[in-house]
């Protein structure tokens, strides 16, 4: 027997099978900018690599822009942190908030205020933030976390973090940078060096091999 159909049924399957044949091009609208959070690792195209380099002073150095909603972004935020501590080497820190995050940018503000205080109460914040990122979802779950951080520090948060918008114009020019470097994801790691014979940058793009980047930089700098 043949199936019957309802009158009109083709009519209504004519929208989902235009979503379907829609979806792989709505997919790789995203993909640049989720694929470090979900797909497999991709080398940034830098276009302009002025700042991927250490502070004076240093021979090698993290430089790592993130996302404090980004997954991965917190799946790799204790491996840094353990890199940094191991071989002792400075970790500089940019903001890259995604557009489609509803509460990155205003942590990275956040994080901005604690940095006035001092940088490493506004580093220890953003290490609180992806400690406790799966448990937060809205933007004023992350304000609760906030100043649950603050009472703990026994700081007073202000009514207003950021009145003039000056740090919020800080987070601005960090990711104004990564998009002049060429960034399309996060997180991005570099190990920067600046030493001769070295690669003055080298992307991990496999948090796995971390280590391994940096003790390779680091013996090929202080030959």
């Amino acid at each position: 027997m043949r199936p019957v159909f309802a009158a009109g049924s083709f009519v209504r399957l004519k929208p989902i099978r235009l979503a379907l044949a829609l979806l792989p091009a709505v997919m790789l609208f995203f993909v640049p900018a989720a694929r470090g959070q979900f797909g497999e690792p991709e080398t940034t195209p830098v276009h302009d690599a002025s700042a991927l380099k250490p502070p004076a002073g240093a021979r090698v150095a993290i430089v790592e822009f993130a996302d404090m909603e980004c997954p991965m972004c917190g799946r790799e935020n204790p491996l840094l942190m353990e890199a940094a501590q191991k071989y002792h080497i400075p970790w500089i820190r940019h903001d890259f908030p995604l557009p489609y995050h509803a509460w990155s940018y205003q942590a990275a503000i956040n994080a901005r205020y604690f940095d006035t205080i001092s940088k490493a109460l506004g580093d220890e914040y953003r290490n609180y933030i992806f400690a406790n990122q799966i448990s937060i979802e809205t933007r004023p779950q992350m304000s609760v976390w906030t100043r649950s951080f603050a009472a703990a520090h026994k700081i007073a948060l202000p009514f207003a973090i950021d009145p003039m918008g000056k740090l919020a114009q800080q987070v601005d020019a960090d990711r104004a940078l990564g998009e002049k470097i060429g960034i399309n994801h996060t997180p991005t790691i570099w190990i920067v060096a600046n030493a001769p014979h070295v690669p003055p940058y080298t992307e991990v793009v496999d948090p796995n091999k971390l280590f391994q980047v940096i003790d390779q930089v680091m013996a090929a700098a202080h030959k």
